[in-house]
C-alpha cells in the first residue's frame, strides 16, 4: 500500500522513524524547532521529541556545522538543516575539511555520521545569492556522499539511509518541490545510496536529470512522445558515488544521451557525465552527449531572465532532436 504525501512531510516521516528508532539521533538547525521548520519539513517534531533532541540554532552556519561533526566523533547522529543551501557556503570548511576528512585523516578510528541537508537551486526570483546548485561543489570532495531528490518516496528511503550511514551524506532538496506529491510505501523501508532509477522506459534517446530538473525531463520525454520519439528517463538520486552503470546501461540501448543539469555548465554533473559516458560507451554513440544547463551566469531577480536561465522542456527537446539528427 502506498500514501500520497508532500515532499517535505514524507522528509519529516524520515527523521521521526529514524529519530524513534535510534536515540542518538537529533535534529539542529534555523528554526527547525519553535517555528517548526522554514519549510515546516520539521512540523511538530519538537513537540515529541524536546528541545535536547530538535535544537534552534543561531543564524551561524559555521558554527552549528561544527557542533554537529563533533557530536558525530562522539557518537551522535547528527541531522544538520540549512535554511538554504546557499548560505552553508559559510560552512564549508566543516563539511568539506572536517566530516569528509575524519574518517582518513583519524586512519579510520573516527566516524562521522551526520547528515547535512536542505534545499539547493534556484526557487524563482530570490536573485543571485539564493540560487545555486551545490550538488557538484559536494560531488567533488572524496569523503561526502552527496543526494539530490524530488520524488517524495525516494526522500524518505534515501533520507533514512543517510542518516544510518557512517560517512558524512550531503542531502540536496528543493523549496519549490516541498509541497510536491508522490506515493510513498507504507510500513519501513530504505532506498539504497548510490543507485539510479529509470523513471521512463524508452528506446530513442536517454535523458539523466536530478532533483526538480526531472519535471523538465518528464515532460520533455511526454512532449517527444507526441513527434513518436521514444524517450528513456533516468534519475540519478544520487551524485556521488554516481550509478555509471545504469547510465551506460541505458546508453547501450539507446546510443543517445541528453543531460538536463540545473547547475552551471563549467564543471559540473553533466560534464562528468558526458566524460564517464565517452569512456565507457563510446563505441555505442550515434552522436555526441549533449548537456541543456542553466546559463553561465549569476541568476538575476527578473521573472523574464530566470525563465531564460533555467533549463526548459523546450530546451531539452531541442537537444534530443539534435542528437537525433531531427530538425527542430
Amino acid at each position: 500500500m502506498a500514501r500520497i504525501l508532500k515532499l517535505r512531510d514524507a522528509l519529516k516521516e524520515a527523521m521521526i522513524e529514524e529519530m524513534r528508532r535510534d536515540a542518538s539521533v537529533f535534529l539542529m538547525g534555523e528554526e527547525v524547532a519553535q517555528y517548526d521548520g522554514a519549510y515546516k519539513v520539521s512540523k511538530g517534531m519538537l513537540e515529541e521529541f524536546g528541545p535536547m533532541r530538535v535544537i534552534d540554532t543561531p543564524i551561524a552556519e559555521l558554527g552549528f556545522a561544527g557542533i554537529g561533526v563533533g557530536a558525530a566523533m562522539n557518537g551522535l547522529r547528527p541531522i544538520v538543516e540549512f535554511m538554504t543551501w546557499n548560505f552553508a557556503v559559510l560552512a564549508f570548511d566543516q563539511i568539506v575539511n572536517n566530516a569528509a576528512k575524519t574518517l582518513s585523516q583519524s586512519a579510520g578510528q573516527f566516524n562521522c555520521p551526520i547528515v547535512f541537508r536542505g534545499p539547493s537551486g534556484s526557487a524563482g526570483q530570490l536573485a543571485q545569492q539564493h540560487s545555486q546548485t551545490f550538488e557538484s561543489w559536494l560531488g567533488n570532495c572524496p569523503g561526502l556522499k552527496v543526494v539530490s531528490i524530488v520524488d517524495p518516496a525516494d526522500a524518505k528511503g534515501l533520507l533514512k539511509s543517510a542518516i544510518r550511514d557512517n560517512d558524512p551524506v550531503c542531502f540536496m532538496e528543493s523549496e519549490i518541490a516541498y509541497a510536491w506529491e508522490g506515493e510513498v510505501p507504507d510500513g519501513e523501508y530504505t532506498t539504497p545510496i548510490g543507485v539510479a532509477a529509470v523513471r521512463r522506459e524508452g528506446t530513442d534517446v536517454t535523458i539523466v536529470s536530478y532533483n526538480k530538473m526531472m519535471r523538465v525531463a518528464l515532460q520533455a520525454a511526454d512532449d517527444l512522445a507526441k513527434e513518436g520519439i521514444s524517450a528513456e528517463v533516468i534519475d540519478l538520486r544520487t551524485i556521488r558515488p554516481l550509478d555509471y552503470h545504469t547510465l551506460v546501461k541505458s546508453v547501450k540501448k539507446t546510443n543517445r544521451m541528453v543531460v538536463v543539469d540545473e547547475s552551471w555548465p563549467m564543471f559540473g554533473v553533466s560534464s562528468e557525465i558526458a566524460y564517464e559516458i565517452q569512456k565507457y560507451a563510446f563505441d555505442y554513440l550515434d552522436a555526441p552527449v549533449l548537456r541543456v544547463n542553466s546559463a553561465d551566469t549569476s541568476l538575476g531577480y527578473s521573472s523574464v531572465y530566470v525563465n531564460e536561465y533555467l533549463p526548459n522542456p523546450e530546451k531539452v527537446v531541442k537537444a534530443v532532436k539534435s542528437v537525433m539528427y531531427v530538425k527542430a
